[in-house]
């Protein structure tokens, strides 16, 4: 994979290598050759200008753009367009309106004028705010972000829909959406990384630094017909119950293997849809688990591929349908079985194509390289809890620290070469750097083949793969929009203390001598204050754990741990100093996390009731009365029958054990009785009451409930298995 083009909406240079994806690749998107033919010369140099430099949008040329966009909308079929956004449901939002407009003489024309493509005005009552909004208070604007190509949305129907990416925001201004903080982001990042591009007298012609992204998307596919049958996925997601099958992923016989031809044929329908709508997708596999499988894009501009990312997850579920399945986007779908991460590859790089975390091959030499790694590393220790909330949610709380994913501990994994370097800086000046050397295969007909310096290290939440940073702790139901805005504003956090102590260090008018002293200097002391971060074993092993609490490593295990950050001075400090959010727009996120995770697992507790009560209940009944009747039959015909008897007792005990555990479940939902956001009370002591008592009383009904499952006759359970469900043909 290579770093995509600032603007991150050409064709890579692969997908030329089939006729097929090299025609249908991005022409649903008002981008490249599209707008280069409908665009006046000087519109189009505009528009791009905007589009790759990310300079101001000159509203001059709005009418002209929106003129051009909607001709081409509605040659293509489209009848309506409407603002694209992310509000804070972790969803996206859209509104349609018709192009035709009714006139005074009764006629109606098409119209699309400059003022609708750059503003909109959707009701912002009925999202979350935080308490930025009240009820009565429903004014919000949209506002045409025009470094995201407007795209044509077609569904399983046929019908197209214009849709033009937008930030969504308050009456008052204030965000209430996650693309505005991400843009603002990424322009903090580039502020400051470009103090130390300044600073080391880089290519002059470097005029803003961009984050790029790809993130690896993993999934579920299950027959809908399975699906339709269990209410807990339909309302949920996950299964809140059921046995482990027989069989799952121990023999590691699903991983990479063969592609069924069903899903196969699905994969091609998703890879087409997300062709045409610009989206570089490269990778599809098996994944650990029955039923599990993966897709991944090529890197493009961070802001492009969170647009892209969302884009993905909504053709991976409504492409599904017409294949006879479900996709499942949960991260633990199956309890006991692999979940589900989404893979965040991050680096960053000038508008000229340099990457900033490419180590080049004499590594201890390149001092803007380590000035860069150690920023990334300084800003993941200091703001680890930040990190950690990041990525937190009811969801993801099944997952991190399971055998598939990595730890709830933020740490980095760099590999041999750079801890070595990192060796060398801590007691002086590093000389060299490791190399890999080739392998040697034993066989003659097959080749040498060149050795990476390091391994891989899956167990880390946060690793350095080659040139870039992979925060794998995404969860893969998450919009990665607040990930990255909390992972850039973090970095352009440590990128500017880093430059103020270079400067300060090399004196106003610094010679190359002085520039290297303050450099060695700096890098010396970051890795000293910082290096306890860094962790290349095994993250998933008890050891680590015991390790990281001396180290001083925060392990937030739960979401209202982690969200907790979020209500400290230091955390609105920062995020208000970088001009990523104010202090009210942290506390109205900080507050919508917490009712999301209360409302989700109260959900998740009302689903679980429900089905206890009238499916599992009922069927153990219906089974407890057969197997009664057989040793009522069996005493009637003078046979002793111990075994049985015993197997009864058994059964009525387990029957016993389920309706006490629902008994309980139900006893600890009466505090979120109430139906709405979360609740009655106060969110946070909801929130420590969803944790300590409902999951772990929904984890004793699980228990109770999947041990009738293991003993209930097949033809008497209601419900479908895992076996059946992760068995997909």
């Amino acid at each position: 994979m290579t770093t995509a083009n600032a603007r991150g909406n050409r064709p890579m240079e692969w997908i030329n290598t089939t006729n097929r994806a090299s025609d249908i690749y991005g022409s649903h998107t008002f981008s490249g050759d599209v707008m280069l033919k409908r665009l006046p010369p000087d519109i189009h140099s505009a528009l791009e200008k905007t589009m790759s430099r990310a300079t101001v949008l000159d509203p001059a040329i709005a009418n002209t753009v929106a003129q051009a966009m909607r001709d081409w909308a509605i040659e293509h079929g489209a009848t309506h367009y409407c603002h694209w956004f992310q509000p804070l449901t972790g969803s996206t939002a859209e509104k349609h309106d018709a192009f035709l407009t009714p006139s005074s003489d009764g006629t109606a024309i098409e119209k699309f004028s400059g003022s609708q493509l750059i503003q909109g005005e959707p009701d912002a009552s009925s999202f979350p705010s935080g308490g930025i909004r009240d009820t009565y208070e429903a004014r919000g604007y949209t506002a045409w972000d025009a470094t995201s190509p407007a795209f044509l949305l077609e569904n399983t129907n046929g019908d197209v829909t214009l849709c033009i990416p937008t930030a969504f925001v308050s009456w008052t201004g204030e965000a209430l959406d996650k693309k505005t903080p991400l843009l603002r982001s990424i322009q903090a990042v580039s502020k400051q990384a470009m103090r130390i591009l300044r600073f080391f007298g880089s290519d002059r012609n470097v005029t803003q630094v961009i984050t790029t992204l790809g993130c690896e998307q993993e999934y579920f596919l299950v027959d809908r017909e399975l699906y339709l049958e269990r209410l807990d996925l339909a309302l949920c997601g996950r299964t809140v119950i059921g046995a482990a099958p027989p069989k799952g992923h121990e023999l590691s016989d699903h991983y990479f293997g063969s592609i069924p031809d069903r899903v196969m044929a699905y994969m091609t329908e998703v890879e087409e849809r997300l062709f045409r709508l610009g989206i570089p997708v490269k990778t599809r596999h098996n994944e650990v688990a029955p039923g599990q499988y993966e897709i991944a894009p090529t890197f493009e501009n961070a802001n492009v591929a969170v647009d892209h990312q969302m884009l993905t997850m909504y053709v991976l579920r409504t492409t599904a349908p017409k294949h006879g399945f479900v996709c499942l986007l949960h991260e633990k779908p199956f309890a006991g079985v692999n979940g589900s991460g989404k893979h965040n590859n991050w680096s960053i790089s000038t508008d000229t194509g340099v990457n900033l975390l490419d180590p080049r091959d004499e590594t201890h030499t390149n001092m803007q390289f380590l000035v860069f790694l150690c920023a990334v590393m300084a800003a993941v220790d200091t703001r680890a809890e930040l990190l950690r909330a990041s990525i937190a949610s009811a969801a993801n709380d099944h997952r991190l620290g399971a055998n598939e994913a990595p730890p709830a501990i933020m740490s980095i994994y760099l590999g041999s070469m750079l801890e070595d370097i990192l060796d060398q800086l801590e007691s002086g000046t590093p000389k060299k750097t490791m190399k890999g050397g080739s392998l040697d295969l034993g066989a003659h007909t097959l080749p040498q083949i060149p050795r990476h310096t390091s391994d891989r290290n899956r167990t880390s939440p946060f690793a350095f793969t080659g040139n870039k940073f992979e925060f794998r702790a995404v969860g893969s139901s998450a919009a990665v929009a607040w990930p990255n805005t909390v992972l850039n504003t973090i970095i352009a956090e440590s990128l500017d203390k880093i430059a103020t102590e270079l400067e300060r260090k090399a004196g106003k008018s610094p010679t190359p001598a002085k520039i290297e002293t303050a450099v060695k200097a700096v890098l010396k002391s970051l890795v000293k204050e910082h290096r306890r971060v860094c962790f290349d074993g095994d993250g998933y092993s008890e050891g680590w754990h015991k390790e990281a609490e001396k180290r001083g490593l925060p392990n937030l295990r739960s979401t209202p741990d982690a969200l907790a950050v979020l209500r400290t001075k230091s955390a609105a400090a920062m995020f208000e100093r970088y001009g990523v959010l104010s202090p009210r727009e942290l506390q109205a996120r900080a507050e919508i996390m917490v009712e999301q995770y209360v409302t989700t697992v109260a959900i998740e507790a009302r689903t679980l009731a429900t089905m206890l009560r009238t499916q599992i209940l009922p069927a153990a009944m219906r089974a407890q009365s057969e197997l009664g009747e057989t040793v009522s039959a069996t005493q009637a015909a003078g046979v002793e029958c111990p075994d049985t008897e015993l197997a009864l007792t058994e059964f009525v005990g387990l029957a016993s054990a389920l309706r006490q555990a629902t008994a309980s479940l139900e006893k600890a939902m009466e505090p979120l009785s109430h139906r709405g956001h979360g609740g009655n009370g106060d969110p946070e002591k909801q929130a420590k009451h969803v944790r300590e008592k409902l999951v772990p009383a929904m984890e004793a009904a699980r228990a109770a409930s999947d041990a009738l499952e293991a003993v209930v006759p097949d033809d008497i359970w209601p419900l479908p298995t895992y076996a059946e469900m992760l068995l997909v043909r």
